[in-house]
């Protein structure tokens, strides 16, 4: 079979791709030039979001940037929340994370500084200088800063710093275009942490309404949350997943304001058509279910019951007695053996 040979790019497409890729020295190279290549939308979101928090995102924004603009920088993350707090480092020692700062990112448009750290040093209190020679930045000859904002709102920055040369023009428009893009993503991380805890701080108050009612159960939906937490981090359950207990142990009696019977599933139409909290609904309707298959609704037995009923079973049990003794004597007949076991090593 013939095949045509390869068609080779011409000198003239050959100088567009180049124009369209930055040469970076590789710090792991020495002397030597590689070329970076602007990844895919969809891998780039990927690496940003690694860790979907600002902590993560920014991190994952210093490694990217690092990645855009090559040689040897240095960086770090701020985020406006009150006060400019450092909460992301790159080559720069980790104990700067939590520190408090001013900095040359509040005028919320990309500078690039040409004498070094000198206003980073003039707007941060004097106590602060030993920590910042300690990590070099006395030694910083040249400073890229990108605000980071979203719909107006300044929501902090990222700094590159280099030592012995500056950032070309090709450097700084590609760090630019990232940075737009993580303003984006951390706008929508804000808007979320609003809503949730806009959520958590309704959900509270209606249980609190419930528990009003009789002197002796308040503070009780608090206290089976905690437990009901500490009991899904030693199960390794997610962030996500650690949300929707909450909200179970949260709103678990809630019901009652239209008295004891079938308050769990009164309580659990509470979240009816909440799609984002629907296994925290499925947990309230059936954390009166028994091991043993004896209890109610539905008589589920063993794992058939929802893993997060079964951790509010044990935590409610263990909130209303404060007994593990009666927690042993429940175990294997309504609660979770294996739940059980967990909870009393956690105890001690």
């Amino acid at each position: 079979m013939f095949r045509r040979p390869r068609p080779q790019p011409s000198p003239a497409s050959q100088s567009a791709e180049q124009a369209a890729a930055v040469e970076l020295a590789s710090p792991a190279l020495a002397g030597t030039l590689s070329v970076y290549q602007e990844p895919e939308a969809g891998k780039l979101l990927a690496e940003l979001l690694s860790r979907p928090t600002p902590e993560g995102l920014l991190e994952s924004a210093l490694s990217q940037l690092a990645a855009r603009v090559g040689g040897d920088v240095k960086g770090y993350g701020v985020l406006r929340r009150g006060q400019d707090r450092v909460v992301a480092v790159l080559l720069y020692p980790r104990r700067l994370v939590g520190l408090s700062l001013s900095g040359p990112w509040t005028a919320a448009r990309p500078r690039l500084i040409t004498n070094g750290s000198s206003d980073l040093y003039a707007m941060n209190d004097e106590m602060l200088h030993p920590q910042f020679d300690e990590a070099g930045m006395n030694q910083v000859s040249a400073s890229l800063v990108l605000p980071l904002a979203d719909k107006g709102r300044n929501l902090g920055a990222l700094v590159l710093d280099r030592v012995g040369s500056g950032f070309t023009q090709e450097q700084q428009d590609s760090a630019q275009k990232l940075s737009s893009t993580v303003g984006m993503l951390l706008g929508l991380m804000d808007s979320r942490e609003e809503a949730r805890s806009t959520a958590r701080t309704v959900a509270a108050a209606v249980a609190e309404m419930s528990e009003s009612l009789d002197f002796d159960s308040v503070g009780h939906a608090e206290a089976v949350a905690q437990v009901a937490l500490q009991l899904g981090r030693t199960l390794g359950l997610a962030e996500r997943e650690l949300d929707e207990v909450w909200f179970a142990a949260t709103l678990h009696d809630v019901g009652k304001l239209h008295g004891e019977e079938n308050h769990a599933l009164v309580s659990a139409n509470v979240l009816h058509g909440v799609g984002s909290l629907s296994q925290a609904q499925l947990a309230i309707r059936h954390h009166h279910e028994r091991w043993d298959g004896q209890g109610t609704p539905d008589k589920l037995s063993g794992e058939d019951i929802p893993l997060y009923a079964r951790i509010l079973a044990v935590a409610n049990t263990y909130v209303r007695t404060g007994d593990l003794e009666v927690l042993r004597g429940q175990a294997g007949k309504a609660l979770d053996p294996r739940l059980v076991g967990l909870l009393e090593r956690g105890v001690h």
